[in-house]
């Protein structure tokens, strides 16, 4: 689908793409990613559109939207467009699967002591149908998977975890989950918002049945647009509780009145859809999809293992995420010794490194475009923090 960039044509990509005022060290991809070019422009280009033609060429915006939902299933390496639906975020995706199944008292599900809000929440919501959430101590294993999967038992319906971990950066080995999952009849649901976009996804290999991700993350796209994945055996499993004009097989036959559900994805997205946050996403994954996962994953990676080796270094620093090769992603979690994160964030923050406190630390989140020369910007930081004894 797009040609072999070699690594002249791929250091230009990243030149005329990815536009950052001077001064800005940005190192936060992990919470709301900066847009690339193409992303802005396409963004313009469909307000100058809407402004003076308004919704004259639809037929072509559905084309753009069919194009999104094509590129996300090669993202993840789904078995179909057809898989994959478009929700507002991850929440809503969640919502859809906590609230389609149908639970029994007595049910369980099984996360892990680390998910960020939106993979706790609702899950803990089905309390009042008798349904209990058990976390894993992640820590407390012989390894992540053994503590999660020493928590399923002969009631847990549903593993649901994230392949990244928010605030410790932790990755999940989700190819053993999932085949523990299919073997013993339990369905795997990932919050993949921090993997998606960062490194390589397969759906398939990983026996995942359900995957959801925002796309104001690691797809450099912008907030308001989310993918679903529904394994197609799996798509009628999941009661409906919303309803529209946009769910329907005939869905552009607006006076038909024997109406079906779409036998699709789409039955999941009840009206109209964001048309400008499909746009936008459309655009950004046009970049990574050219630039290659393969080269984004390599080049990712190693920005998040130069940020851990020269932290480790400079001696007053704590590393809260793994080091080991294929525990981390892009998330790199910290704090010093003995100086409050606070005044450290501050410090990192008025220099202009743009970063988050998380997790009992700072969380640094480079992506594969990052910049050699950002990266040194922020460890001059902690250079001249190291010291600090109050």
């Amino acid at each position: 689908m797009y040609p072999t960039m070699n690594r002249q044509q791929r250091q230009l990509l990243v030149e005329r793409e990815f536009t950052l005022r001077p001064g800005v060290a940005y190192l936060n991809h992990a919470a709301v990613t900066p847009w690339p070019r193409r992303t802005r422009l396409a963004v313009e280009s469909f307000a100058r559109e809407n402004a003076a033609e308004g919704a004259r060429h639809y037929p072509r915006w559905i084309n753009t939207e069919k194009r999104l939902r094509e590129q996300l299933a090669t993202l993840i390496n789904a078995p179909a467009a057809d898989d994959i639906a478009l929700l507002k975020n991850t929440s809503e995706g969640l919502s859809v699967i906590a609230y389609g199944l149908e639970w029994n008292p007595g049910d369980n599900i099984v996360s892990s002591d680390e998910e960020f809000p939106s993979n706790r929440i609702v899950w803990e919501s089905l309390r009042g149908k008798g349904v209990k959430l058990r976390p894993a101590r992640l820590a407390e294993g012989a390894s992540p998977e053994e503590a999660l999967i020493a928590q399923i038992d002969g009631n847990t319906r549903l593993l649901a975890i994230s392949s990244v971990q928010y605030a410790s950066g932790l990755r999940l080995d989700l190819k053993r989950l999932g085949e523990y999952c299919r073997a013993h009849d339990v369905l795997f649901c990932v919050d993949a918002i921090q993997s998606v976009g960062a490194i390589a996804t397969d759906v398939q290999a990983d026996s995942i049945d359900f995957l959801v991700a925002d796309g104001h993350k690691w797809m450099l796209g912008p907030e308001g647009v989310a993918l679903f994945y529904c394994r197609a055996d799996l798509r009628d499993q999941l009661r409906l509780y919303q309803y529209g004009w946009h769910m329907v097989e005939e869905y552009l036959d607006y006076d038909r009145h024997d109406w079906q559900i779409a036998s699709t994805a789409r039955r999941f997205e009840c009206g109209s859809p964001n048309m400008l946050g499909i746009h936008a996403l459309n655009a950004s994954l046009s970049l990574l999809l050219e630039y290659g996962m393969e080269q984004v994953e390599s080049q990712l990676l190693d920005n998040s293992n130069l940020l851990q080796e020269e932290i480790a270094r400079l001696g007053q620093y704590e590393l809260l995420s793994p080091r080991e090769k294929g525990r981390y992603a892009g998330i790199v979690t910290f704090r010093h010794r003995s100086r409050c994160n606070k005044q450290l964030f501050q410090q990192l923050t008025g220099r202009g490194v743009v970063c988050a406190r998380r997790g009992g630390g700072i969380r640094f989140s480079p992506h594969f475009h990052t910049g050699k020369a950002t990266l040194q910007k922020a460890l001059a930081v902690l250079a001249e923090a190291r010291r600090y004894n109050g």
